[in-house]
């Protein structure tokens, strides 16, 4: 008798029994890989100090205890999964189990790096509720890792049917650059809602983010390191030691000029490659139901983000200097079941991109187009005169630091470094005075703030948990007082800065009347 159709198995091929189980062989070719980097630096030193001595054995040594941790690591490692949760078993000599309930599931994060693409591997990190362990299977097929986001999010939504695998579906060939998973983050799913993609010309906003500086320092110290380590001097031979003695003899000023094009050019290089890594095929997509979030990005390692549309309590809008000059701004999500230090990365619902395809986006998102086009309550005129005073007391210390150092070491440039900043003073305590706005909707919080790195957060009144006011010495003689807003997603607290004394105690009744009604509404649910 002939099968009538493609097999059906429970999710990652696990038996009902509740047997532990090894993730996929194939990671003996990525752990033992990742244990030597990890032991570079010392298995550098060894041989170094082994050529020196006249004893090489000792890297050899060295590299067969980071290929054998990378085995341990393989062989300790054990997952199962059951109807109620995902469990994962690891250690050699400290065990730990980490346990994550399938209805408790908040976030799935589906990882390949370009050596598990080449295997046809991904990692699957499982966040669920405040407080717990994020737990993290490396090593899954794609298919299995595919089929676990599938799973344990529908799992979450108070469902349990089986996902449905083809037994006989061919497994990806290790010589594939791109695997089965890219494939299938790339096409959305039937009905699948496409809320965002990236435009590869929106590259141009990748100099004007902290992407490139970051970049830049990275591997500036990285090739200092190396210098130092080799005795090596680049500038010493060839072609940039003429340029560099060119340079030199033109002056100092000169000199400083180059200095700062050539950073300048590294920046803008480093930081369009940047750009391109992380964010290469953006993309965010709502399910066909609208119970999750989805997004896909990246180049060599690939990254597909899922998100419950439950869990979500707001977005938040980052515009800072210099990319909301040429009109960038990025978005984030608020939401529960991020742990780690990529939350934020992980978050992103937008990089930096227009404003407007960003506000769009956003409405699209909390299902309230304009929602970030909402006029802002102004706070008076104490809140601004707050803005121009501590902008200009800032400026007027660094001026007169600066100018005690010019005084000191007779340098001209220190005094005219004062006065621009005295000068920059008044567009920065114009711009911080000027975002100041608030304002209270049927729905949501809106509150912005800040200059240098100006946000704007959406914020559902029904995820607001507790309202905080808090007020300085400073504030008290000013009459406003800060109002936080605390919630159980993205940073935990969000501020609404020097708001008058009255409207403060107006914003707490406005806010705690949702929560009241929200607090009634569950009881009586």
């Amino acid at each position: 008798m002939t099968s009538a159709g493609p097999d059906v198995r429970r999710i990652a091929d696990i038996p009902e029994d509740g047997v532990w189980r090894r993730l996929s062989p194939r990671m003996l070719l990525i752990h033992p890989v990742r244990e030597v980097v990890r032991f570079l630096p010392a298995l550098l030193a060894v041989v170094f100090a082994g050529n020196t001595g006249g004893q090489h054995w000792w890297g050899l040594i060295v590299t067969a205890v980071a290929v054998g941790a990378g085995v341990a690591r393989w062989l300790t490692t054990r997952y199962r999964f059951t109807d109620r949760q995902v469990q994962l078993r690891a250690g050699l000599i400290r065990r730990t189990t980490v346990s994550a309930p399938a209805d408790r599931v908040r976030s799935v994060d589906v990882t390949a790096s370009i050596l598990h693409r080449a295997l046809g591997l991904a990692e699957v990190k499982i966040g669920t509720a405040a407080g717990e362990k994020e737990m993290r299977l490396n090593g899954l097929t794609t298919r299995e890792a595919a089929a676990l986001r599938t799973d344990l999010l529908h799992r979450s939504q108070g469902t349990s049917a089986p996902v449905a695998l083809d037994k006989n579906a061919p497994e990806v060939s290790g010589g594939e650059l791109r695997s089965e998973h890219d494939r299938r983050a790339e096409r959305p799913g039937p009905g699948d809602e496409e809320l965002y993609r990236l435009d590869p010309s929106w590259v141009r906003y990748a100099p004007f983010g902290p992407s490139g500086l970051v970049a830049a320092l990275a591997i500036f110290g990285l090739a200092s390191q190396v210098v130092q380590d080799t005795g090596l001097d680049p500038t010493r031979s060839g072609a940039l030691r003429d340029v560099s003695d060119a340079v030199l003899r033109a002056g100092t000023v000169i000199a400083v000029v180059v200095g700062v094009l050539v950073l300048l050019v590294v920046v803008v290089l480093l930081s369009l490659l940047a750009y391109a890594l992380a964010f290469f095929g953006f993309r965010l997509t709502r399910s066909r139901g609208g119970e999750t979030l989805q997004v896909t990005r990246g180049l060599l390692t690939t990254r597909a983000v899922s998100l419950e549309t439950r869990r979500l309590r707001g977005v938040e809008v980052k515009e800072p200097i210099p990319l909301r000059w040429v009109g960038g701004a990025r978005l984030r999500a608020v939401t529960t079941g991020l742990k780690g230090d990529d939350r934020g990365m992980s978050a992103m619902l937008a990089p930096p991109s227009p404003v407007a395809v960003v506000e769009s986006t956003a409405g699209s998102v909390l299902g309230s187009p304009g929602s970030l086009r909402t006029p802002l309550r102004q706070h008076g005129v104490a809140a601004r005169r707050r803005r121009w005073a501590r902008a200009f007391g800032s400026s007027a210390l660094v001026a007169a630091a600066l100018l005690a150092l010019a005084w000191w070491m007779s340098s001209w440039w220190l005094a005219v470094l004062a006065v621009l900043a005295l000068v920059l003073a008044w567009p920065l305590a114009a711009s911080r005075a000027a975002a100041l706005g608030h304002q209270v909707t049927g729905r949501f919080v809106v509150g912005r703030s800040g200059a240098l790195r100006r946000s704007t957060f959406v914020l559902e009144r029904g995820g607001v948990v507790a309202v905080t006011t808090r007020q300085s010495l400073f504030q008290r003689r000013a009459g406003v007082c800060s109002v936080d807003l605390a919630t159980a997603a993205g940073t935990g607290s969000y501020r609404i800065i020097d708001v008058s004394a009255d409207r403060a105690d107006e914003l707490v009744d406005e806010v705690s009347g949702g929560l009241s009604r929200q607090f009634t509404a569950q009881h009586a649910h």
